[in-house]
């Protein structure tokens, strides 16, 4: 069985804390590989590596610094096709949304490219007689990132990119789940040119998470993961002093109005609630037709679609519709809800509780499911499932259908399906989330924009990638400055204004 490693000052490096977690193939339900769990002292070797690498790299100008980043994209498209196996191997979803995982995550590394331009300061000229006021950004040292596992290639890059880019070094603790992918964009990385030690990639868990937490050399920490532990993180690591921006759950809408093209509505709920099983944290959970009719006939729309879904695993390529969830305690997890979702009086409309695929017995396929007649106050609605598991609750009029999504206390991303420009204008002024779609079913925002939920499901105050970026991994320095003409009069000790 394959061991991995952590990957440590340029170097696979064995874990030494004699602890692992097993990796499963989520298709086959086998453990493949097993992940060394870091200890303190393994993260303390890993931070003081990065510490000591650091301040050069940061001495490098942003123009050098940014065409590691552009090697790095060229190595990412040449390595895609790998990078997507693997990634499929372990998490389990197809083949083409593991690409679409890469890709998305290339985008932020093609934005960084635009670093010197992204870091340059501002200047005032004679600010007062003979003065002149100018501000720096500058990188904070050391930072972290803790990454989930529905996503392991996209969010370390939307991490460590513009980290690394505005000459910080990173310390990425990725899922133990599914780590073989960032191991391999750290090797990317330092085959693009980046010097040994900036990127430290150190797999763990918990023990791992809270050394990164209390180490007083990290000054930052970004997370993506559940509400609970970004809450725990947020809290404990703003006491600490650091930086911190952590990204928890979410419970998406999608509103559906009489007047919306049905056909492509549900489409777009296809797609967007059972894409990646469901493993997305933008992905639509809860339909909310609006109208009796509009109901009814979305219901009748969606069931032949969701009933021809197709489930396997990745190697079956672009035959497969989505694959398996990404192990058996999720997996669990999911059918203890839909269990849960039929006692307390919803209508399991599409049944897959029984989905069994021949052949992968043994893997963590979950058969899709669609609820009608669900009520708020169901677990199916105000939990976050995480699972091919659609809930549609009905509502009578707009204004109803748009109180359910501003009262859920997650708030990260929301659409609306509608032709009338001013019921979408009114709907993307008044929405209480983070990130908003007008007939577009998963709002993730492209690269030069920003990332960000509201409410629980972010704890921060800048979102990720875009220009927020750049500001969470800098600091700024304002400099006053006077070069006086003529011989030196002594001290002044008046506070001047500058006039």
């Amino acid at each position: 069985m394959q061991e991995l490693t952590h990957y440590i000052n340029g170097e696979h490096v064995k874990g030494t804390s004699g602890r692992f977690a097993d990796v499963y193939n989520p298709a086959t339900g086998e453990v493949q590989a097993k992940v060394p769990l870091a200890s303190a002292a393994e993260m303390d070797i890993a931070v003081q590596a990065a510490s000591a690498a650091q301040p050069k790299w940061a001495a490098t100008n942003p123009q050098r610094r940014a065409r590691v980043m552009m090697k790095f994209v060229a190595l990412l498209n040449d390595n895609m096709d790998r990078l997507s196996e693997a990634l499929s191997r372990e998490h389990g979803k197809t083949l083409p949304d593991a690409a679409g995982d890469v890709q998305r995550g290339l985008e932020v590394v093609e934005y960084c490219v635009g670093a010197p331009e992204l870091l340059k300061g501002d200047f005032t000229d004679s600010a007062g007689p003979g003065i002149d006021m100018y501000s720096m950004r500058q990188a904070l040292g050391v930072c972290a990132g803790v990454t989930p596992f529905n996503f392991p290639a996209m969010i370390p890059m939307w991490m460590f990119a513009p980290a690394i880019a505005c000459g910080n070094a990173f310390i990425l603790k990725p899922s133990e789940r599914d780590p073989s992918v960032p191991l391999m964009l750290a090797e990317l990385m330092e085959q693009a040119g980046l010097p040994k030690g900036i990127l430290q990639v150190v797999n763990g868990d918990k023990e791992a998470v809270d050394a990164i937490i209390d180490h007083d050399v990290i000054q930052s920490i970004g997370f993506v993961g559940s509400t609970p532990i970004a809450e725990y993180i947020y809290g404990r690591g703003c006491a600490n002093g650091k930086r911190v921006q952590c990204f928890g759950g979410a419970k998406n809408h999608m509103i559906i109005m009489p007047d919306a093209d049905l056909d492509q509505a549900a489409d777009a709920l296809i797609g967007a609630g059972y894409g990646a099983a469901g493993e997305r944290c933008m992905a639509i959970s809860v339909a909310v037709p609006v109208g009796k009719d509009t109901a009814d006939k979305l219901i009748e729309k969606l069931i032949p679609r969701i009933e021809s879904l197709k489930v396997g695993p990745y190697t079956a390529g672009s035959d497969a519709d989505y694959g398996p969830v990404v192990t058996a305690a999720a997996k669990a997890n999911i059918l203890r809800l839909v269990e849960t979702g039929v006692d307390q009086g919803a209508e399991l409309v599409v049944d897959g509780r029984d989905f069994n695929l021949q052949g992968y017995e043994d893997g963590f396929f979950v058969g899709p499911h669609l609820f009608d007649h669900a009520t708020k106050d169901m677990d199916i609605y105000t939990k976050e499932i995480f699972g091919p598991v659609l809930v549609c609750v009905r509502a009578e009029t707009y204004e109803e259908a748009l109180g359910l999504a501003m009262d859920h206390e997650y708030g990260n991303g929301t659409a609306i399906y509608t032709r009338d420009g001013d019921t979408a204008r009114d709907f993307a002024h008044r929405i209480n989330i983070g990130m908003v779609g007008i007939n577009v079913p998963i709002p993730v925002p492209l690269a030069y924009h920003t990332f960000g939920g509201w409410k629980k499901s972010a704890f921060g105050d800048l979102n990720q990638h875009g220009p927020d970026a750049f500001k969470f991994y800098t600091r700024t320095k304002t400099i006053t400055s006077r070069w006086p003409s003529g011989i030196r009069q002594g001290g002044e000790f008046d506070f001047k204004a500058m006039d």
